[in-house]
């Protein structure tokens, strides 16, 4: 993957935490493949140590939806972009991470996703009270042992209105992907 830098700038604000004029910001213009161009923004306060990085994609696509059938081992490596907009869905699971308004893009790998899944149940399962619940959330982190060993098939999909999201396979498991716009109907969901 090879990034390209376009524009950089810095400037100086007042610290939204200690109130000094010694917060730098940096914005960053980026050219990155599949997300297009993108604006890595890092603010950084020298006295007070407060610091935010963001990530904003610069061009708006054609709305997409991904869906990838996951039924081996060898899936796991498989890339998945989401951006900040991306809605993941994993049917089989009932699984469905939607953005919020602090949701970050990231580049991952079905594994990863996986994981993040993995992450949320089980912090999930200390707070909840509910047996029957509780119940639900471990069959769920069972499934996903079941399926990061090829012993049960999932469809991970997601939708995006913006584009920028993508499930890149190597060429030898494209046979794997199906890529379709989204309808007006379908991306204001």
């Amino acid at each position: 993957m090879c990034i390209k830098r376009v524009v950089c700038t810095e400037r100086k604000e007042k610290c939204p935490i200690c109130g000094y004029e010694s917060l730098t910001i940096r914005v960053a213009e980026h050219e990155i493949p599949y997300f297009g161009k993108v604006a890595i923004i890092s603010e950084r306060c020298e006295k007070c140590g407060y610091f935010h990085n963001d990530v904003y994609c610069l061009e708006v696509k054609e709305p997409r939806r991904y869906e990838y059938e996951v039924s081996s081992p060898e899936d796991m490596s498989v890339r998945v972009v989401r951006s900040r907009y991306g809605v993941i869905r994993i049917p089989e699971l009932g699984v469905e991470i939607t953005p919020g308004p602090l949701a970050e893009a990231f580049v991952s790998n079905i594994e990863g996703v996986l994981e993040r899944i993995t992450y949320i149940v089980e912090d999930f399962l200390l707070w909840e009270e509910d047996e029957e619940v509780k119940k639900r959330a471990r069959e769920v982190l069972d499934l996903v042992n079941k399926v990061k060993r090829g012993e049960y098939k999932i469809t991970l999909i997601i939708e995006d209105p913006t584009g920028n999201s993508a499930i890149i396979p190597p060429p030898e498991m494209k046979s794997k992907l199906r890529v379709a716009l989204l309808s007006e109907e379908e991306s204001s969901r």
